[in-house]
């Protein structure tokens, strides 16, 4: 399974797997993700995703490693 990166270098227009940290630990989107010009975006679909993650790693498909 690939390394958790630092969010400050997310790439673009990429699907992501994302996770943020609150006070119950680190915890993974269960859906891809893609950075844009204005925020987080659902990468199926498009939506805004109001969130603010704190890392990141490539997104594979289920079974994917």
């Amino acid at each position: 399974m690939a390394m958790w990166q630092l969010i400050t270098i997310a790439p673009y227009d990429v699907d992501l797997e994302v996770a943020v940290i609150d006070q119950d630990g680190a915890h993974a989107l269960i859906f891809a993700c893609q950075r844009s010009i204005s925020g987080w975006v659902n990468a199926k679909n498009g939506a805004p995703v109001e969130i603010h993650p704190t890392h990141w790693r490539l997104w594979t498909t289920a079974g994917e490693d």
